[in-house]
């Protein structure tokens, strides 16, 4: 395939309101990212993502935008941001905006004046309905609980919220309400934005007449809906006229976060043929852990089941489509609190996990704290909680469903969105570093073990052997653009694979478990050299390995004659 700048970089992700505070407010903001610039440099990341910085009310810590064209105060100001852009390129780093065009605040302009009576064209830029007998137009449950219906008294009317109520969906089948976003976000390409991360973007497209969902959900109340408007009918016209209209005017690299998408449609997305989008973002992998009920309700995490997942998107996209590689997010709890060992092995799972993800092919993204090892944070009480969806689940379960409160608490630490958004651990002085004010979340209590600065006093920590991940990704191709197979399938506990490019080859071997594994990989090869462990080498080759709790092993290997 046409090798391209993205292809080969590694993208940091900024939370802002978390990372770093530099005016003691409490929140962080643009002028804290820019102090923390030469860290990311010295990380060796290519491309900074910035979650929403936009004008928003913050019900959905920005997700909600009330004005696309302006920085949210606790933030900054457009100058800040223009400052910080320069600073970033100057670095040779480049910058990703988070867009969101599902929905809006409901305190966009345009969705106060849809809400007005008489001929008004802003009624169509939404979903309003009457009511049905009373009811919601139909049984939809929003994303983060509750109906996805809201009934607004000056409209009288409901409109529809996928997410929290404060997120109106916009309707994408008025040809307005297209043209206006693309015209934002060639706005924000004019002004040097490198790549584009575009939230929940499979959902623009909703069925046609919103109809019932046929299932049901734990109170057969509201029904899941998903399925009715994930990847819907017109969503691949949508996408065809976005980058003509927009991402093909500019030399930039979009992502597209995606829930419900298989392999197959993923390569649909991504194929440079179809003239859609470069990369996707998928939740398949990340949703092994989920019950029947959705991701509240955690099962067992089944490693065979994780590999299939994996393996299937690399197979699948190889040679054409490309991939999204992560395992932490601003959405998900942290790894190696959520599938690895957070006190006895913290640093061993934490290499292992970055080392399966990294060595495969797509383009590798490190959510910030990642890089130490951060981990989950178990609150003592509710109200220390800040995330909206967090928030409405406990609500949920123990007033309506009159779930005990301490069971419902053990749901949210394993779960909660909030995991991932605690103060960024610079160092052991008050709030970890993050500033000096009294900071809108708590910081997690480990900040005094788990920390930048004594991550970069240690060579043998995780950052270290991050940077060295990410160096390993730049010198060897195999890495990029080798292509992929699965090894030892059916193991319960080690994940292996191979990668092969012209005359390398590259042995990925990790142990998801805390006990000792004994695993014999056989390659007709001559010479094997171990580019990367996360434990003292032992001198063992690929032919029997006694691999240690959480080990992870990558080798390189090739014929004698051509080994350098």
């Amino acid at each position: 395939m046409e090798q391209l700048w993205w292809q080969t970089a590694v993208v940091y992700h900024i939370y802002p309101r978390s990372f770093r505070d530099s005016d003691g407010d409490g929140f962080g903001d643009l002028k804290g990212i820019i102090e923390k610039l030469d860290y990311l440099q010295f990380l060796g990341v290519d491309v900074i993502w910035l979650g929403p910085v936009y004008e928003s009310p913050n019900d959905d810590n920005g997700y909600d935008i009330s004005d696309y064209y302006q920085i949210m105060e606790e933030f900054g100001t457009m100058e800040d941001w223009e400052l910080l852009r320069n600073e970033i390129h100057l670095r040779g780093m480049k910058i990703m905006m988070d867009i969101v065009l599902n929905h809006t605040s409901d305190e966009h302009a345009w969705f106060v004046q849809s809400k007005q009576p008489g001929d008004n064209p802003y009624r169509d830029y939404y979903y309003w309905r009457d009511s049905n007998e009373g009811l919601e137009p139909n049984n939809w449950e929003s994303f983060f609980g509750g109906p996805a219906w809201e009934y607004d008294d000056d409209a009288k009317a409901f409109y529809l919220h996928l997410f929290s109520r404060k997120q109106p969906d916009l309707n994408w089948a008025n040809p307005s309400v297209r043209q206006e976003m693309y015209d934002m976000m060639r706005f924000w390409l004019d002004k040097g934005v490198d790549g584009l991360r575009l939230d929940a973007v499979n959902l623009l497209s909703k069925p046609d007449g919103l109809p019932n969902s046929e299932l049901t959900s734990i109170d057969k109340k509201y029904a899941p809906c998903g399925h009715l408007v994930a990847n819907g009918h017109e969503i691949h016209g949508i996408f065809h006229e976005m980058n003509r209209e927009v991402f093909s005017r500019y030399p930039i690299f979009t992502v597209a976060e995606m829930a419900g998408v298989s392999a197959e449609e993923g390569l649909l997305y991504t194929d440079p043929i179809r003239q859609e989008l470069d990369s996707i973002i998928c939740f398949e992998h990340m949703d092994v852990d989920n019950g029947p009920n959705g991701r509240w309700e955690t099962v067992p995490f089944q490693l065979t089941t994780f590999k299939r997942i994996l393996s299937n998107w690399q197979r699948t996209l190889h040679g054409s489509g490309w991939f999204g590689l992560y395992l932490n997010n601003h959405d998900q709890p942290r790894v190696v609190s959520r599938w690895g060992n957070d006190t006895e092995y913290r640093e061993e799972s934490a290499k292992m996990f970055a080392t399966c993800i990294q060595m495969m092919q797509g383009t590798p993204y490190i959510y910030q704290g990642e890089e130490i090892g951060m981990t989950n944070v178990q609150f003592d009480d509710i109200s220390k909680y800040r995330d909206v969806e967090t928030l409405n689940y406990y609500r949920i379960e123990t007033e309506e469903r009159g779930r005990n409160s301490a069971d419902v608490m053990r749901d949210i630490y394993l779960k909660s969105r909030d995991n991932a958004r605690t103060l960024m651990q610079w160092d052991e002085s008050p709030n970890a570093g993050f500033g000096i004010g009294t900071p809108w979340i708590e910081v997690n209590p480990n900040f005094n073990d788990v920390n930048v600065k004594s991550a970069l006093n240690n060579p043998n920590s995780i950052l270290h052997y991050y940077r060295k991940l990410i160096h390993l990704r730049k010198r060897y191709e195999v890495i990029v653009y080798g292509d992929y197979v699965l090894l030892l399938e059916e193991h319960p506990d080690v994940f292996a694979y191979k990668r092969t490019l012209r005359d390398e080859t590259l042995i990925v071997v990790t142990n998801f478990s805390e006990q000792e594994q004994i695993v014999e990989i056989k390659e007709p090869v001559l010479q094997q050299e171990l580019l990367v462990t996360n434990y003292p080498d032992n001198g063992e080759n690929m032919d029997r390995m006694q691999l240690r709790p959480f080990e992870a092993r990558v080798y390189l290997c090739k014929q004698k004659e051509t080994f350098k």
